[in-house]
C-alpha cells in the first residue's frame, strides 16, 4: 500500500501550502480578504491536504488489524489516495476558476467509497471478535 507515502507527502505539502498562505496574512486584502471564496477554498485545500494525509497514514498503520478482504483493501486504498490527491487539487482549481467547483463530487465519491469499504471490514472484524461472524 502506498497510502503511507501519500499521507506523509500530503502532510508535508500541506504544511508548505499553509506557510505560503500565511505569507500575506498581515494584508487584510490578501487573496481577496478574509471571507473571500478564493481564500476560503485555498485554506480548505490546505487543511484537506493535511487531514486526508493523516487519514491515509491512519489507514496504512491500521489496515492490518481490520483484516480487509482483497476488494476492500484495494477499494479503500485507492479511494483514500485519490481523495487525498484530488480534494486539495480541486480546491485550488476552484479558487483559480470557480467552474472547477463542479468537480468536487469526484473526490467526495472516492472518499465515501473508501469509507464504505473500511466500514464493512470494520463491522466484520468487530463481529468476528465477538464470535458472531467468521
Amino acid at each position: 500500500m502506498y497510502n503511507g507515502a501519500i499521507g506523509w507527502i500530503g502532510i508535508t505539502l500541506g504544511f508548505v501550502w499553509g506557510a505560503a498562505l500565511g505569507l500575506g496574512f498581515l494584508n487584510p486584502d490578501h487573496l481577496g480578504g478574509y471571507a473571500s471564496p478564493r481564500r476560503r477554498l485555498l485554506r480548505l485545500g490546505h487543511i484537506a491536504m493535511i487531514a486526508l494525509g493523516v487519514l491515509n497514514v491512519v489507514f496504512w498503520t491500521g489496515a492490518p488489524r481490520l483484516a480487509l478482504g482483497s476488494w476492500e483493501a484495494t477499494t479503500a486504498s485507492a479511494g483514500l489516495a485519490a481523495g487525498a490527491l484530488l480534494m486539495p487539487a480541486f480546491c485550488a482549481l476552484a479558487a483559480w476558476r470557480p467552474a472547477f467547483a463542479r468537480l468536487f463530487p469526484l473526490p467526495v465519491m472516492c472518499l465515501v467509497t473508501a469509507g464504505i469499504a473500511i466500514s464493512i471490514a470494520a463491522v466484520r472484524a468487530a463481529m468476528a471478535a465477538q464470535g458472531g461472524m467468521p
